[in-house]
């Protein structure tokens, strides 16, 4: 399953990957630090409690110095006299980084054959050491490394730490939700393009968002533009055209021949269809029929009526009234086209209408020969016919269908198709109940 992450949600996890990354780094740091502070503050006491202990040790007679050593031991630091022991000359082990540190705090004790070593004792690391007195003795040491702050994890500076980040965090989450607004209206803008007048949007934001928003409400000016000039461009044809078919209908009545009369009735009807068709299809963008309360069940079984009148076998079965806030002229074009087609390509039309949950239905049944399930779809795109489950002895331009689905869209519902099991066809219109 593929998430989809906004760009405010992006955007946060990319601030939110910056400050994990500079926490850690900050802790890993600041540890660091604080480990070499306690290191150095070590050789620095240890220094001076050598330098203490080799000038009290110094001064005491020898007999007296066992129990100087052990008044010098504390829990820190293991003091005893050694007597003229005799110890190897000093090698790099006991010359390393721990006698440097010594000797950086305490540079007197290089006249005293100082020697450090580091050892790791279990778990821990202790120093053990040897300082040569003036009279040749030595005195030998043991520092044990300090177990708590090696220990003992650091929760409380880990929490201390991590609070200012959760406070920059949710203040950036404010003020990106707030840079990025102008997106979302932008976004609702341009979902508005071709249902509606349009939405000036007010430049706002970041420079590289109002140079956006700044393209967006020009090129919705030229749409806009595009789709009047070609609304009143069709309008003018149409009123052009039907002048002529008016009068090519007045002048069929004085041909004598009966049979050629009415073919030439015929040819009339079926260009004023193609016209009516087509500027029905491309009305223009703006729709100014606005939603009523209509009782949709009358409004179908009068057009089944009205076809029945005609001659056509055409049925309503659906409930007797049902209200909904629709756009009658539309819907009623709408329902007209799917009887339509359901009498002339399935020779009979059985309408209803109900109520299912949420959504109202409206259903056409015919009993043709239904559509290939390949073609489903096809059929409902703009100038699309169908040889030979639909014959191209039709009026119009193929546009019926295409003008229901917009239709449908216009009430924010759909038109389905599809083909009955006991054979035929069944268009539904689904329409959100309002």
């Amino acid at each position: 399953m593929r998430i989809s992450v906004g760009l405010l949600g992006r955007l946060l996890t990319i601030l939110l990957l910056t400050l994990a990354v500079e926490f850690v780094a900050s802790t890993i740091l600041y540890e660091r630090s604080s480990r070499a502070l306690i290191r150095d503050d070590e050789a620095h006491r240890l220094a001076e409690h050598l330098v203490i202990a080799r000038k009290l040790m110094s001064e005491r007679p020898w007999a007296e110095r066992p129990a100087m050593a052990a008044w010098l031991t504390t829990n820190r630091y293991d003091i005893h006299w050694a007597g003229q022991t005799r110890l190897g000359p000093p090698d790099a082990t006991t010359r390393g980084e721990a006698f440097d540190r010594v000797m950086e705090w305490e540079p007197s004790l290089a006249g005293s054959d100082l020697r450090v070593k580091l050892v790791a004792v279990g778990r821990s690391a202790q120093l053990f050491g040897a300082l040569r007195l003036a009279d040749g003795t030595w005195l030998r040491f043991r520092a044990a490394a300090p177990e708590e702050e090696e220990e003992k994890p650091g929760w409380h500076r880990i929490l201390l730490a991590f609070l200012p980040a959760l406070v920059l965090l949710i203040l950036s989450a404010l003020l990106f939700r707030h840079t990025l607004r102008p997106m979302g209206m932008l976004a609702r803008a341009a979902g508005r393009i071709g249902r509606g007048s349009g939405l000036t949007l007010p430049e706002a934001g970041p420079t590289e968002v109002r140079r956006v928003i700044r393209a967006f409400n020009a090129m919705q000016a030229r749409i806009h533009q595009l789709i009047t000039d070609r609304t009143q461009a069709l309008a003018a044809v149409g009123h052009d055209l039907r002048t002529p078919l008016a009068r090519m209908q007045l002048r069929t009545d004085s041909i004598p021949d009966p049979s050629l009369r009415r073919a030439f009735e015929a040819d009339v009807a079926e260009m004023e269809a193609m016209v009516g068709s087509l500027l029905s299809f491309l009305g223009g963008e703006d729709d100014p029929e606005k939603p009523v309360r209509t009782d949709v069940a009358v409004m179908a079984a009068t057009i089944v009526d009205d076809a029945a009148d005609r001659g056509g076998d055409a049925t309503y079965v659906g409930q007797d009234h049902l209200e909904a806030s629709v756009r009658p002229v539309g819907l009623k074009r709408a329902i007209g086209n799917l009887v339509e087609n359901a009498l002339h390509y399935g020779h009979c039309a059985r309408v209803s209408a109900m109520i299912d949950g949420e959504t109202l239905i409206v259903r056409v049944d015919d009993d043709g020969p239904g559509i290939p399930e390949d073609q489903l779809e096809a059929v409902l795109h703009p100038f699309s016919r169908l040889d030979p489950a639909r014959s191209r002895n039709t009026k119009g331009l193929g546009l019926g269908l295409a003008i229901v689905v917009r239709a449908a869209e216009a009430e924010g519902g759909t038109l389905q198709l599809a083909n009955r099991p006991e054979g035929g066809l069944r268009a539904e219109l689904r329409l959100p109940l309002r």
